[in-house]
């Protein structure tokens, strides 16, 4: 969404709502249609395990069907370890992003400079190491935020939830 908030051109408010809200659709869309995949793709292997055929083709279809049973837990394990980092980096870059416009201008001077120092102390193209260190950097505020979040959480906010 920001990436095609930033392509569309100032002109026309009403322009803008209408294509984020396209984009919108099509991202949900897509998203749901990788989530059914994923969910289906257990079923689809329990059933190739459950061919009772004699061909070797049904006998490599048993044994397919099988390792994607077997590979579930695997991927849903990697999906949610991945996932959670990936909202724990983006989460950090939100929050560094808002402080740039928001907060003290020290912290998003302390970052452009760590960047900066970074890009010219490591012999890798500059893009990279800026993207890099950028990315590094959202995922640690992210970390920390997050891990101060938990008992402001359990503190604060679950017993008023209990009551």
């Amino acid at each position: 969404m920001a990436i095609t908030m930033a392509a569309i051109p100032v002109e026309s408010i009403l322009m803008q709502a209408i294509v984020l809200a396209l984009v919108s659709i099509g991202i949900t869309a897509a998203v749901y249609r990788v989530v059914a995949l994923i969910v289906k793709t257990d079923d689809v292997g329990l059933a190739l395990a459950k061919n009772d055929g004699a061909s070797s083709v049904a006998a490599m279809g048993r044994a397919f069907g099988r390792a994607l049973v077997r590979s579930m837990p695997v991927l849903l394990a990697t999906l949610s370890a991945v996932g959670t980092a990936a909202m724990i980096w983006v989460g950090g870059g939100i929050i560094l992003h808002g402080l740039e416009i928001y907060g003290p201008p020290a912290i998003g001077s302390a970052v452009t400079a760590t960047v900066n120092a970074s890009v010219h102390a490591i012999p890798l193209p500059a893009g990279l190491v800026q993207w890099t260190v950028q990315a590094g950097i959202s995922a640690v505020v992210g970390l920390l935020v997050g891990a101060a979040s938990i008992p402001v959480a359990g503190f604060a906010f679950s017993p008023v939830w209990k009551a």
